[in-house]
C-alpha cells in the first residue's frame, strides 16, 4: 500500500474521489501520528471509524487503540464527525 503525506483539510478531497477504505486509514494515521498535521486524536478516530465502515479491519484495531487514550467526550465527538462526513459523501 503506498504511503502518501495528506495537509489538513476536511476530508472534501477525499469524498470527490470516493476514497478508499485503505486511504481513510491512512488519513486516520496521519492525524493519530502527527505526519505533516498536528497530532488531533478526534480527528484520527473520525478517520478511522470511516475506514472501519468501508471494511478496513486494520481501523477497527487502530481505533480501539486511540480511544483507549481518549476521553469518552472526545471519543463522542469523533463518532458525531464521522457520521457528519459519511451522512454528507
Amino acid at each position: 500500500m503506498a504511503r502518501f503525506e495528506v495537509p489538513q483539510h476536511d476530508g472534501s478531497v477525499l469524498a470527490a474521489t470516493d476514497a478508499s477504505a485503505d486511504a481513510l486509514y491512512e488519513l486516520g494515521l496521519t492525524y493519530a501520528a502527527g505526519r505533516a498535521v498536528a497530532i488531533d486524536l478526534v480527528a484520527a478516530h473520525k478517520w478511522l471509524n470511516i475506514a472501519a465502515f468501508r471494511g478496513n479491519a486494520e481501523a477497527r484495531r487502530m481505533r480501539s487503540e486511540i480511544a483507549a487514550e481518549m476521553t469518552r467526550a472526545e471519543i463522542i465527538e469523533a463518532q458525531k464527525q464521522a457520521r457528519a462526513w459519511v451522512t454528507m459523501h
